[in-house]
C-alpha cells in the first residue's frame, strides 16, 4: 500500500511540473491526487522539493474596489446630489447593482502613504472612474492588480518556467527566472523577474505602464513604480500572497498588501475565457460608426465653416 501511494506521489509531481499545459486545459488530475498525498508538511511539492503553485486560483474578497477600508457607497463614481452624492447619470439605472460594497482594506497600516500632492490626482481619478478607469476600456489590468481582480488565473510551473494567465482580458505573464536586466520599454503587465527565497516565490516587477491603476477607487502610481511579490503556499489550497509597492515620485515610503489567494477545486474547472475587448467596442467606437455621432459632428462643422466662408 505505501509502495502504491509513493508511485501516485511521484506521478502527481511530474505531470504538475509539465511545462506542455495549455490555458484551456481543465483543473488537472494533480488537484485532487496532491490533496490526497501531499508532502509531510501538508504542502505539494515539485521534484526539486519546491512548492508546487500549479493551478487555477483566485481572490475571494473585493481589493479591486478598493485597497483601503472603505465604507458602501451608491456608485463608483458620484455627482453632487440635492443632500448626499448620488450615482452619475451613465450608471444611475444600474441600481444596487452599480453599487460598490464596503472594503476592510488589504493596506499594511490601513492607507496608502501617497504624498500630500499625489493626492489630487487619486481623487480626480475616482470622481472621472467612467472615463478614466482602465479597466473599464478592457485594458490589461497591469500587477498587482491582474491578482485580485474578480477573475480567475492559471499558474504554470515547471523547472524550467513559470508562467500565468488570467481570465481578464487574455493578459498573460512570462516570469523570467534569469535577471534579464532593465526592461527594454513599458507595457501593462511589466517585465517580471522570479526566485526563490527558501520556499517563497518571489516576483520583481519593472517596466509597468502608467496608464493602470491598483483598484476601482482611482489609486495610481507612475512609470517608476517596482513590485515585489510573494508567493507562499500554506497548504495545498491556499496561497498567501503579498506585493511591496515602491514609487519614490508619488509615495512617502514603499507600502504592502496581502490576502489569501484560493485554488478553485470544482471538478473540469478550466481557466474561462474574459476577453473583454469586444464588449466595450460599442463605447469606445460607437460614434465613429457611418451616421453616427462622429460624422453628424463632423457634417455640421463643415457646413458652418462653409457658411462662414
Amino acid at each position: 500500500m505505501k509502495i502504491q501511494w509513493l508511485l501516485i506521489a511521484i506521478a502527481v509531481l511530474f505531470a504538475g511540473c509539465s511545462p506542455t499545459e495549455t490555458t484551456t486545459d481543465s483543473q488537472p488530475a494533480s488537484v485532487a491526487a496532491a490533496a490526497a498525498a501531499p508532502a509531510s508538511d501538508g504542502i505539494p511539492r515539485t521534484p526539486s522539493g519546491k512548492p508546487d503553485f500549479n493551478g487555477i486560483w483566485q481572490v475571494m474578497m473585493n481589493a479591486n474596489d478598493n485597497l483601503e477600508p472603505a465604507a458602501p457607497k451608491a456608485a463608483y463614481q458620484l455627482v453632487p446630489g440635492d443632500f448626499v452624492p448620488v450615482p452619475h447619470p451613465e450608471v444611475v439605472a444600474m441600481g444596487a447593482v452599480g453599487a460598490v460594497p464596503a472594503s476592510f482594506g488589504v493596506v499594511e497600516g490601513g492607507t496608502i502613504p501617497y504624498k500630500p500632492e499625489a493626492l489630487a490626482r487619486r481623487d480626480e481619478n475616482a470622481a472621472n472612474w467612467l472615463a478614466n478607469d482602465p479597466e473599464v476600456k478592457c485594458y490589461m489590468p497591469g500587477v498587482p492588480r491582474a491578482t485580485y481582480m474578480p477573475h480567475p488565473f492559471q499558474i504554470f510551473q515547471s523547472e524550467s518556467a513559470f508562467f500565468i494567465a488570467y481570465s481578464f482580458a487574455g493578459a498573460v505573464r512570462n516570469v523570467f527566472l534569469e535577471d534579464p536586466g532593465p526592461a527594454p520599454l513599458d507595457s501593462w503587465m511589466g517585465q517580471s523577474y522570479g526566485y526563490w527565497d527558501g520556499d517563497t516565490w518571489v516576483v520583481e516587477v519593472t517596466g509597468l505602464d502608467d496608464r493602470t491603476w491598483f483598484d476601482r477607487a482611482g489609486n495610481y502610481h507612475t512609470y517608476q513604480l517596482k513590485v515585489t511579490e510573494r508567493y507562499d503556499m500554506v497548504s495545498e489550497n491556499v496561497i498567501m500572497y503579498s506585493a511591496t509597492m515602491e514609487d519614490p515620485e508619488i509615495f512617502e515610503r514603499p507600502w504592502t498588501i496581502s490576502m489569501p489567494i484560493y485554488r478553485r477545486l470544482e471538478e473540469g474547472y478550466e481557466l474561462p475565457q474574459f476577453k473583454c475587448v469586444e464588449f466595450v467596442e460599442e463605447m469606445m467606437y460607437g460614434q465613429y460608426r457611418k451616421g453616427g455621432e462622429f460624422e453628424q459632428r463632423l457634417r455640421q462643422e463643415m457646413l458652418e465653416e462653409a457658411q462662414s466662408n
